[in-house]
């Protein structure tokens, strides 16, 4: 998906960079797959803020994400390309021959009309999902199970992918996008193709604000405290650089 620019009418609007997100559909989500969202500020049951710098941001609710894939046998056409505020890569919405809709994470190449089905005697095709058992060596794959039955939990963001290295013993090699190479039970599932959204890693936020749309509030360092608000603060006009 492109990279949209814009005319350096201010500073921050000369480095920012969104997608244009031309290939999405222009439609309202699917309310039955919407979840409300709560937000918690960084803070526990106590009130107490234990992760810092969350806070604020755009309100929004959260898509239900079919990660277990577990309709075999059934094909699915894809109604819908739809932008997903709580993940980086775009999600699909999928409606079955049945009448049932879910979503799932829209990998790269998938189409409006495409047809994908899950289970282990399906085609090595785009968003299709099955065993690793039933997918041949060398196949590019993301949304990859852990343990079988519980759904995705690896190689899920845009742009990502993993390759089936090799299968041997009830195991398969798999090459994840940082190199590792892990041992996967063979009959944990995943999809064929890589994660939409290829240009995610080119977008550049740009300005402080637009962290803000997103939850992120700002962080101070520590030397630059007060001794009373931090281990590192004061230094009688000494600070280390840091």
């Amino acid at each position: 998906m492109p990279v949209k620019t814009f005319n350096p009418t201010s500073p921050s609007r000369r480095q920012m960079t969104v997608s244009d997100f031309s290939q999405l559909t222009d439609k309202k989500p699917e309310k039955r797959l919407l979840s409300k969202r709560s937000r918690t500020g960084g803070r526990n049951s106590y009130g107490r803020i234990t992760v810092r710098h969350i806070g604020g941001g755009a309100r929004r609710k959260i898509r239900l994400i079919d990660w277990k894939r577990d309709k075999d046998g059934i094909p699915a056409r894809v109604a819908s390309l739809e932008y997903d505020p709580n993940r980086s890569a775009h999600i699909a919405l999928l409606v079955y021959a049945d009448g049932e809709k879910r979503y799932i994470v829209a990998p790269d190449g998938l189409a409006v009309g495409a047809s994908v089905v899950s289970g282990a005697g399906s085609d090595i095709v785009v968003g299709n999902a099955m065993p690793i058992d039933a997918i041949p060596v060398g196949t590019v794959i993301h949304n990859i199970e852990l343990k079988p039955g519980k759904g995705a939990q690896i190689v899920r963001s845009a742009g990502t992918s993993a390759q089936l290295m090799a299968k041997e013993n009830g195991y398969a090699q798999l090459r994840l996008p940082s190199g590792e190479v892990r041992m996967v039970m063979l009959r944990c599932k995943a999809t064929i193709g890589s994660g939409g959204n290829n240009e995610h890693e080119n977008i550049n936020i740009g300005k402080a604000g637009r962290n803000r749309h997103l939850g992120s509030r700002p962080t101070v360092r520590g030397v630059v405290m007060n001794p009373v608000d931090h281990p590192q603060g004061g230094g009688d006009g000494i600070s280390p650089i840091c």
